[in-house]
């Protein structure tokens, strides 16, 4: 619980300068531990989630942001490795088509928001449309703020009918990426990966830091707080958010539904 708690941000005294984006405390000791651990953690996800399933009572939402490369794919491959994908669902949210911009910015997340029984990643979500506005320029200071305000009221909302909500925040440094980036272009089985407009962004790297500390700031709430997990390690990475989806689903009242009292008297026949 300690370890969990170090990485919630505390919007009353959150900076994210302090949170280093090489560390490593989650790990283990080795390549070979981590492994293992991370297997273990996998199994015990899959025993909880096909209970919620089961169940068909909760839901759960866990949200992953991070810059270009900081390895949100490669966490839904490893923490939900273990996992019967029924029951489990991913929605990835890239630039609003001519569809989702004739609607309000978050129009397009609410219709993939977990249904009783479900979880639900988010690759990327809702915060692109207050971070990329706002580094960009293309929306005012105050209609930063309208927007920090409407997605707490929209998180709230989910919440107070019935679904649990994760936010991770995928912290890698500017080396790291570049090192990532770089892969791409070297490797073959990476390249197709690689768009020429992520140097773009890369070129804003401060203004995105800044972005996302005043949005952490801003939306990190009791009923859906954020978590800085330190990436540059993708081993750190894998073990910190799956200990956090495994202490959220232990969290929850889960139990297999009890069998109806009048299948008692079924027989099947030969």
């Amino acid at each position: 619980m300690a370890l969990l708690e170090q990485y919630r941000v505390n919007p009353k005294k959150f900076s994210l300068k302090k949170i280093k984006p090489d560390d490593k405390t989650a790990r283990t000791g080795s390549k070979e531990s981590d492994t293992s651990f991370l297997f273990e953690l996998a199994h015990q996800i899959n025993v909880r989630q096909d209970i919620l399933h089961a169940q068909g009572e909760h839901k759960v939402l866990l949200i992953l942001q991070g810059m270009d490369t900081s390895g949100k794919d490669g966490t839904v491959k490893q923490v939900f490795s273990a996992c019967d994908p029924l029951g489990i669902r991913l929605a990835s949210f890239k630039a609003p088509s001519e569809e989702d911009l004739a609607h309000d910015y978050l129009w397009r997340v609410h219709a993939q928001v977990p249904r009783k029984g479900e979880v639900v990643i988010f690759n990327r979500s809702h915060y692109e449309d207050v971070l990329i506005v706002k580094v960009h320029d293309w929306i005012d200071e105050a209609e930063v703020k309208r927007r920090y305000q409407q997605i707490n009221d929209f998180e709230r909302m989910l919440c107070e009918t019935g679904t649990t909500i994760i936010k991770c925040f995928l912290h890698i440094s500017k080396e790291e990426q570049k090192e990532r980036l770089q892969e791409r272009l070297d490797d073959p089985t990476k390249t197709w990966k690689f768009n020429p407009k992520d140097l773009d962004e890369r070129a804003l790297w401060d203004k995105y830091m800044q972005a996302y500390e005043e949005a952490l700031q801003q939306t990190s709430t009791d009923f859906a707080p954020w978590y800085v997990i330190p990436a540059d390690s993708k081993a750190n990475r894998n073990l910190l958010i799956s200990q956090i989806l495994l202490e959220t689903l232990e969290s929850l009242p889960l139990e297999y539904p009890e069998k109806p009292k009048a299948w008692d008297k079924l027989t099947i026949e030969d």
